[in-house]
């Protein structure tokens, strides 16, 4: 029988951790963290917004998981509760954001990549994502572009010539997912979401981009969690029966 273990909490990332990059959970991956939860508290930590971690993780994400901070914890549920957000707009003003939105907007245009499509700055409560491709473009497209990207480095050298042009508003750049970045002020990384579980004397985290760069990085370097780099949700599950379940 498993019992709880008091003070650990088990963060996950979504895209690449528990599911394969923007499809949906498999139920057994939903039923894996059932069983999960009876064991330690558990949460979701997602740079996405709170309609795609629902989209992949299912309507009822809030309340099957004790926590769930969505936009890396701008925007954090607990116990199906909200219980705070953050906001880009108020951070950095209008004016601020007019100037980078305008500049990204410009460069895009003069990006020669071999396809286009739409929705290129996408406007979330504590972030912009930026996609150079556009995030209407199909799943066939994503990754196509996600390998064409991996040979050019469109979005690598974007972020550098980006962070140089506005170093002065003290901004982090963040390559997650397949076809975009995220921007948010710094600080506002995935660590924002520990302010959230001070309760707890053991925080495991579980991510796919723990490298310097990658969304999962700051918080898998943490001193106050313990890091899991996965390298697909097979070997999240596998690393989490070893760590929780094998007692």
């Amino acid at each position: 029988m498993a019992v709880m273990k008091p003070g650990v909490i088990a963060l996950f990332d979504v895209d690449g951790t528990l599911t394969a990059p923007r499809k949906d959970a498999t139920p057994e991956m939903l039923g894996f963290m059932r069983e999960l939860r009876k064991v330690v508290t558990v949460g979701i930590v997602g740079g996405s917004d709170l309609s795609k971690i629902t989209e992949q993780l299912g309507r009822t994400v809030i309340d099957d998981h004790d926590y769930v901070f969505s936009e890396n914890g701008l925007v954090a549920h607990k116990d199906g509760k909200l219980i705070g957000t953050q906001s880009l707009k108020s951070h950095l003003g209008d004016d601020k954001l007019k100037e980078f939105i305008n500049f990204t907007l410009h460069y895009i245009a003069d990006l020669d990549i071999p396809i286009k499509r739409g929705t290129f700055i996408e406007f979330r409560s504590g972030m912009l994502n930026v996609s150079p491709i556009g995030r209407n473009c199909s799943q066939e497209e994503r990754e196509e572009f996600e390998r064409y990207d991996k040979v050019h480095n469109i979005r690598p050298k974007m972020v550098s010539i980006l962070r140089e042009k506005f170093a002065h508003f003290n901004l982090t750049f963040s390559i997650g997912g397949q076809i975009s970045f995220d921007v948010f002020p710094q600080g506002w990384d995935k660590t924002y979401c520990l302010r959230y579980l001070e309760e707890f004397q053991e925080i495991h985290f579980f991510g796919d981009k723990t490298y310097k760069g990658g969304n999962d990085h700051e918080i898998y370097e943490s001193e106050r969690t313990v890091g899991h780099t996965v390298t697909s949700p097979e070997d999240t599950v596998e690393q989490c029966k070893a760590l929780f379940l094998s007692h």
